[in-house]
This record gives structure tokens, C-alpha cells and sequence, in this order.
């Protein structure tokens, strides 16, 4: 079986050491931590906002070893910088001063082209557009193949995107969700599910897209699984940002030998599952309201079942793909640390309840975020 190549971008939001309030400080700590990450680290839509990029890799072990290090050096950056990066899928506060979109040409003609998104009627921009995803890439794979492992990982998705669930809190609410992240990001166009096409197909859609004004270029494509533009993968786009680095590498892990299983069926011309796409979109809406304490929905026959069921089920199934790259057990031991301890809405929630104050949220997310 082969062992897929992995690689990770995370999105992080800076907060200021006092209010702990999002801050437009991403352009001083850019700086700062380019000095030693080069291009791993960059801008995001929001002046608020910090983006690092992993290498590629097919180890584990190398994996988090670069993901420490690359939140490490973004933490010494942004402390000169008076803030601390926050791992999360939206922040708990609002911002403490009006957000800025970054002063790149592409950001400031997608906050033009869409403003209501992005903007208040008074020019402000909106406080509620600022969220922050994990991206998973599984390669090396050619669009024709990203595209049909894509079909066959969709029914899937729901599942990790119920374990990544880390966006309880949003202008000084509990959202009822587990991830509002993903709320907030179906605001823009073409969030969701994967659409059932072929490489012409999807080439010819992907243009008409364009070319009719929806979206500004392919960059702008984000569907749940996307075949990548810029590298030979599949990006995986259904996680929050979280604050523990074990749970980003699990949830890479499982991205990875999900696929693996399912690649060997995409090798053998194997149809992929015919999903309602109603059915599909409610699961993602179960997954994102209730996580893993709650109901999702099973990915052969739809059949309402516990979601923790459901993430047993997916590692049950991945196990091949887990045991070829040598990372069952490991997997298999953050498992159960997650069920003991919940995930991290459930870990957020835990910390408004025993100290009654989100400031104490976000303390414990900056300072989870710094762990190696």
C-alpha cells in the first residue's frame, strides 16, 4: 500500500498579551519570524491572521518535530511583537481595534468584489469574518487522481470534521457549535462538499467559475477536498485550527491512511459511494453544530449514529493504511486520550466553566498553541 506524502498549513490568530483581543500585528511578526522560516510563514486574509506551511514528508515523527518548531519560532515572534498566535478555529473575543485586510492585490480586490462578506455598511470590517483552518495535503497526486480520491473520501469528511471542532466561542458567545468556524467560512462561495466531476469537468466548471465572477481565480476553489493548484495533492480543508499538536497530527494521520485505503479503489477504477448531497451537507452541519458528543451520520447508509461511532469506524477502516506508514498505535493512543478529555470545544468549555472567563480561554489556547 502506498505511503502517502504529508504536509500542513496552519492558520493562527494574533492576540494582544494583555486584552488577549485579535490584533493587526501579523506584518511585524511575519517579519520577525521570516528571518528564519523563509516562506513557511505567511500572510492571511486578515492583518490578524498568520499562516505556517510544513515541508513535505511521509514521517510522523518529522511532521510534528516541524510543526513544533515552526509554532515555536512564531510565538518568540509575535512576544517581540506584544501578542501571542491562538490556535482556533474563530476567537473567543472581538477584535480590540477594526480589522485590516492584508495589503496584497489579490486580498484587497477579493475584499472589493466581496465586501458584504468582508465589511459592515459603514466601511468597518465585519468582526465575525476572522477565522482561522487547518489544511491537510496527501500527496503526490496528479489532479485526476486528487479528484477521484476526493469523491471517495467526501462521505468521510463530516467525521474528521466533527474530531477538529475547536470554535465554540465567537464575539463573547458560546455559538452553540462546536466549530462556528465552519459557519462562518460557508458564508463564501464554493464551501462544501467536493462536486461529483471528472478532470474535464471540473476544469471546465472551475473556468466558467471564473470567468462568470464567482470566484477570482482557482486559488479561490474551497471545497471540503480540492485538488491542490500550487502542488501535486489533495488539500483537505474541513479542520479548525487547534491548539494541541497532537491533534493536528492525528487528524493529518487520518487523513492519510483514509486515503490510502481509498486510493487503492480510485487505482482499481472502483465507482465512489452516490452520497445525496443533502445528506452530505447535513452531516457536515451535524459535525460542525455537535462534534463528537453528539450525532453524525454514517457514511454507507446514512443511518444516525454517535459520532464517536462513527470516528471508531474511521479508524477501524483506515487501519491498513495506518499499519503500512507504521502509525497505528500512535493514532490509536490519541484516540483514547480524546475521549477521556473531549476535544477541543469541549476542553474550551471546560475552562469557561471552572474560571468564568474567556480571557482564561484564550490564555489556555495561546499557551497549548507554545506546547511542543
Amino acid at each position: 500500500m502506498k505511503i502517502l506524502t504529508l504536509g500542513v498549513e496552519e492558520e493562527f490568530v494574533l492576540v494582544d498579551r494583555l486584552t488577549r483581543a485579535p490584533v493587526n500585528r501579523a506584518p511585524q511578526v511575519i517579519r520577525r519570524a521570516a528571518r528564519q522560516l523563509g516562506g513557511q510563514v505567511q500572510t492571511e486574509f486578515f492583518n490578524a491572521q498568520v499562516e505556517v506551511c510544513t515541508g513535505v514528508t511521509a514521517c510522523r515523527e518529522q511532521l510534528r518535530a516541524e510543526l513544533a518548531w515552526l509554532r515555536s519560532v512564531v510565538v518568540a515572534a509575535a512576544r517581540e511583537a506584544h501578542c501571542m498566535p491562538v490556535a482556533c478555529g474563530t476567537p473567543a473575543l472581538p477584535p480590540g481595534e477594526p480589522l485590516t485586510v492584508t495589503d496584497t492585490a489579490r486580498y484587497r480586490l477579493m475584499a472589493r468584489r466581496f465586501r458584504p462578506l468582508v465589511t459592515r455598511d459603514d466601511g468597518i470590517a465585519r468582526d465575525d469574518g476572522l477565522v482561522c483552518g487547518c489544511h491537510i495535503h496527501l500527496g503526490s497526486l496528479d489532479r485526476r487522481r486528487a479528484l477521484a480520491l476526493a469523491l471517495h473520501m467526501r462521505p468521510w469528511l463530516p467525521v474528521l470534521q466533527a474530531l477538529a471542532g475547536n470554535s465554540p466561542y465567537a464575539q463573547r458567545l458560546d455559538t452553540g457549535h462546536d466549530s462556528w468556524r465552519a459557519v462562518e467560512h460557508a458564508r463564501w462561495p464554493t464551501v462544501g462538499p467536493t462536486p461529483v466531476l471528472t478532470e474535464p469537468q471540473y476544469l471546465a466548471h472551475v473556468a466558467r467559475l471564473v470567468g462568470d465572477g464567482p470566484l477570482l481565480d482557482d486559488r479561490m476553489v474551497y471545497w471540503h477536498a480540492r485538488p491542490s493548484e500550487h502542488v501535486p495533492t489533495l488539500e483537505i480543508r474541513v479542520a479548525d485550527a487547534n491548539a494541541r499538536l497532537d491533534t493536528v497530527v492525528l487528524l493529518a494521520l487520518l487523513a492519510r491512511g483514509l486515503a490510502a485505503v481509498l486510493l487503492d479503489r480510485v487505482d482499481a477504477s472502483v465507482p465512489p459511494p452516490e452520497v445525496p448531497g443533502g445528506s452530505l451537507a447535513h452531516a457536515h452541519r451535524l459535525a460542525a453544530a455537535q462534534g463528537l458528543a453528539g450525532t453524525g451520520l454514517d457514511p454507507a447508509d446514512g443511518r444516525a449514529r454517535p459520532a464517536v461511532e462513527l470516528l471508531d469506524e474511521l479508524i477501524g477502516f483506515a487501519r491498513p493504511g495506518l499499519d503500512a506508514s507504521d502509525d497505528t498505535s500512535w493514532v490509536d493512543e490519541q484516540w483514547r486520550r480524546i475521549r477521556v478529555d473531549g476535544g477541543g470545544a469541549t476542553r474550551q468549555r471546560a475552562v469557561f466553566h471552572r474560571r468564568g472567563r474567556l480571557t482564561d480561554v484564550v490564555d489556555e489556547l495561546a499557551a497549548a498553541t507554545a506546547t511542543p
